[in-house]
């Protein structure tokens, strides 16, 4: 299994190949052949990630400051060279880190609330038709994830999920079912544009709604081929079990408070993405929204104030990979195809999809269904591949070991593949909407052109 971490490395030294373009004077940094040597250093970290999970957040912290000393000695930015280059890096990046911070810390208190409100430790009585006490209540759990990410944050999802299930398995979890709990709060959040921040920016740029929710076809095929086995292998481990207990009571207030934070989100993120876009990334008005929620709910419950310094741990690992594949110079993709699109969704499993999307908006000629599919779920493949992972990983701490996960988890890759490719037989891949900004041309401008050359 070690030769599988490794592979992950050897993999992203390819990537530039065809991630890169190629004398377009975008990039002045030194070469190791085609490859910047940015993504050698990139690679190393991975691997250390994936090697030494012991040591991942040593291992993630010193590689975003060496990669950062590098680039301002010899390699330019992209905004500039030498420290300027850096610090205006860095200006453009903050509202993302600061935002991802605040969800994650946020979201770790809002897990805590909603397990404490004994909502998840009554369900299995209170609605035993919903959630057996075989395989198929373990599928429902992660169909309740799937669906909830459809109007939440990813995170948040991922964390209710891992909530309940640490109530309803008695605390023994199977690794295969984390691994399914990250893969259901991803692939649910692919087709809806409230769901995951890559499908709101394709949503801004003047997508269509309904051109992501496509994206839909892909997740559900995907959770049947990762679900099934996932809760098969949990019930075999431990499967779900009534409370016996009672004086489980459902604290209201405690439930009350964590559909207020919800809701709160999803308001603040529709109502600035959609009425607001031209200031949306000028500030981290979704964590903020999740923390005055919380301050304000802190009246009547107090929030676990004693989980943030492990939660900062893990929050600031995941900062430091996104901060270094920031400053990674993916400076044009290729030609926007159906194998480019597939090809996305294996690198966002070591790349923020975040920059990934902005190049594809930019680029244009995509059918963006596909592409939400692929950068949303793909991030599952590895547990550090999405925020969703690192934030169940905080919650789960074995979580944390790439061999592990691949070794439970290899049923997602595989649920990728058949979600994709399920996608190209029923529909097709058919560019969509030209999203503000890119440089593509509408279709039927397209089309006019193709017509005058013949």
């Amino acid at each position: 299994m070690a030769q599988r971490s490794l592979s992950v490395g050897a993999w992203l030294l390819a990537a530039p190949a065809w991630a890169v373009a190629a004398g377009e004077g975008a990039f002045a940094g030194p070469h190791v052949g085609p490859v910047p040597l940015e993504f050698i250093f990139f690679g190393c970290v991975l691997a250390g990630v994936a090697l030494f999970h012991r040591y991942t957040l040593r291992i993630a912290i010193g590689g975003a400051v060496f990669i950062a000393l590098y680039k301002i000695a010899l390699s330019p930015f992209k905004t500039g060279d030498g420290v300027a280059g850096f610090v205006a890096h860095m200006g453009h990046e903050w509202v993302i880190l600061v935002n991802l911070l605040l969800l994650l810390l946020g979201f770790a208190l809002l897990a805590d609330l909603f397990e404490k409100s004994e909502l998840p430790a009554a369900l299995p009585n209170i609605m035993p038709a919903f959630m057996p006490t075989d395989w198929r209540g373990c599928f429902m759990v992660l169909l309740m994830v799937f669906v909830l990410s459809g109007f939440l944050d990813n995170i948040a999802a991922a964390m209710i999920g891992g909530a309940l299930a640490r109530t309803v398995f008695r605390g023994r979890v199977h690794m295969a079912f984390l691994v399914a709990i990250v893969a259901a709060s991803n692939g649910g959040g692919a087709g809806s544009v409230v769901g995951d921040t890559t499908t709101t920016m394709i949503w801004i740029a003047g997508v269509g709604p309904l051109e992501v929710l496509e994206g839909y076809i892909g997740s559900a095929v995907a959770l049947l081929v990762f679900g099934i086995p996932a809760a098969l292998r949990q019930n075999d481990y431990q499967p779900i079990e009534r409370n016996p207990d009672p004086d489980v009571h459902i604290d209201w207030v405690r439930l009350a408070l964590v559909i207020f934070i919800l809701v709160s989100a999803v308001v603040v993120n529709v109502v600035v993405n959609s009425r607001f876009n031209d200031i949306s990334d000028a500030f981290p008005f979704l964590g903020a929204a999740v923390w005055l929620a919380l301050l304000l709910g802190a009246a009547l419950r107090q929030p676990t104030w004693s989980l943030l310094p492990g939660a900062t741990k893990g929050s600031i690992f995941l900062l430091s990979l996104v901060l270094c594949a920031s400053m990674m110079p993916v400076e044009q993709l290729p030609l926007a195809s159906w194998q480019t699109a597939f090809g996305l969704g294996f690198l966002s499993a070591v790349f923020d999809n975040i920059p990934l999307t902005a190049l594809a908006l930019k680029q244009g000629g995509y059918d963006w269904g596909f592409l939400a599919y692929a950068v949303g779920f793909g991030g599952s493949m590895i547990w550090f591949g999405s925020s969703a992972g690192v934030a169940l990983a905080n919650m789960f701490p074995e979580a944390r070991s790439v061999v592990l996960w691949i070794r439970h988890g290899w049923y997602v890759p595989v649920a990728y593949v058949v979600g994709f490719f399920v996608m190209l037989a029923t529909l097709g891949f058919h560019p969509g909407s030209v999203p503000r900004g890119s440089v593509a041309a509408p279709p039927a401008a397209a089309t006019a052109a193709s017509s005058a050359v013949r």
